[in-house]
């Protein structure tokens, strides 16, 4: 297997790791706090290999993740499409960026994603939440460089081994 073709494992189990994190039960305290686990990988492997992860991808961990949370199917899928799409426009300077810059980019997706998903709730009539609706956005930029690191060191471990 070549190494354009490596890795390809690794990047599948991420992402079922993240919906497996989203799932994970907490306690009620906390649950506000929980950060974008499906965002967070699908901007990492959009930023790392945006050749063989992009929009594609990110709907369909979207209706995944629409599925496990019984949201309204499409609400996560377009919300993570739209933020896998502007992540592959900015991966050759969101590359370059240090670490922190890199987090605060993250965040400004999460938020993004979490707009587009309050808006989709708003047109079906739900509530509006309170702030912290707005805290995973916080807690996924605090995370960023520990998901950074751990996918970035499992992808180059995979593809140093082929």
């Amino acid at each position: 297997m070549s190494a354009r073709y490596a890795g390809g494992w690794v990047i599948t189990l991420s992402l079922v790791s993240a919906l497996l994190l989203t799932l994970f039960p907490m306690p009620a305290a906390a649950q506000v706090y929980r950060p974008e686990w499906v965002a967070l990988v699908v901007i990492y492997w959009c930023l790392a290999v945006p050749e063989r992860v992009g929009v594609g991808v990110a709907w369909v961990m979207g209706i995944l993740l629409d599925v496990i949370s019984g949201s309204l199917l499409g609400q996560h899928a377009l919300a993570l499409a739209v933020v896998a799409y502007i992540a592959l426009k900015l991966h050759r300077q969101a590359r370059l960026f240090p670490l922190w810059q890199q987090a605060f980019m993250v965040m400004l997706l999460i938020i993004m994603e979490q707009m587009l998903n309050l808006w989709v709730q708003g047109i079906i009539g739900q509530a509006p939440r309170s702030w912290k609706y707005w805290l995973p956005a916080l807690t996924s930029m605090l995370l960023w460089p520990w998901v950074f690191f751990l996918l970035r060191d499992l992808r180059r471990r995979y593809v140093a081994s082929e």
